[in-house]
């Protein structure tokens, strides 16, 4: 088994947070609202950000890239209103309970790998 393979198991969360970007990225067709560019593209790169810093923190993990994941899933529960789609109820609700997994997760994935002594420092 590579290592790799073992981390993804142990670091579950961070895992999960892969695939919650990916389902970003591909959100928009399967969910109707590919057309709408500025909402489109907010969860194409959000989810391409969070997908890689979840992976980065699979390959080597630092507790920067957990919190580059809680503050993108911060922006997600946020970007409903900020951008003005809130009226696109699946878009909508895609963003939030999203952003509040990957924000979960992240912080979630933080902890654990503090209390497993991985961390030497709160940075």
């Amino acid at each position: 088994m590579s290592e790799l393979t073992k981390r993804a198991g142990s670091y579950w969360q961070d895992t999960i947070n892969v695939l919650l970007g990916l389902w970003l990225i591909i959100s928009p067709w399967a969910l109707g609202f590919a057309g709408d560019t500025t909402l489109a593209w907010n969860v194409w790169t959000v989810g391409a950000i969070i997908a890689v810093v979840a992976i980065a923190a699979l390959v080597a993990f630092q507790r920067w890239e957990e919190w580059i994941n809680v503050a993108l899933g911060a922006w997600l529960i946020a970007s409903p209103w900020v951008l003005g789609f809130a009226g696109n109820e699946a878009a909508m609700w895609n963003a939030v309970v999203v952003g509040i997994a990957v924000g979960g997760l992240a912080l979630w994935s933080s902890m654990i790998e503090h209390e497993r002594g991985g961390l030497s420092s709160p940075s």
